[in-house]
């Protein structure tokens, strides 16, 4: 199998082959591309964005991501908990919606400044 990392500029392209239950990765310059192909095989995750709604007229809704990496296979899961997400507070950009998503280490943040977007207009 063949991967491009993108931990680095670098951009190695990995070659991975599976020997006898054994990931044998070539191609990368540094370490972090054995990591990077090792983590995608075996384990992928992804950082996710999509929108939320809010109660807000002029903002209905706000842009929001995860703030680390989820499971590849979570990512419906995250979308289908993202849709019934309504924010009836204004966040900060990079403020925390939602802690722990997932059963896992990583929050939910917003990313932008809702009061600015709002232009002091806070009632929904």
């Amino acid at each position: 199998m063949e991967l491009v990392c993108i931990t680095c500029p670098n951009g190695c392209k990995l070659n991975v082959e599976n020997k006898n239950g054994e990931l044998i990765i070539t191609g990368n310059k540094c370490k972090k591309g054995e990591t990077f192909a090792k983590e995608e095989i075996l384990a992928p995750k992804r950082s996710v964005t999509t929108t939320v709604k809010t109660v807000f007229f002029d903002l209905p809704v706000v842009p929001v991501r995860t703030e680390g990496e989820i499971p590849k296979e979570k990512i419906f899961d995250f979308i289908a908990l993202a849709k019934n997400i309504v924010l009836s507070q204004t966040y900060d950009c990079g403020e925390v919606i939602a802690e722990k998503i997932l059963e896992s280490d990583v929050n939910l943040i917003c990313t932008v400044d809702m009061k600015r977007l709002l232009g002091g207009k806070i009632d929904g």
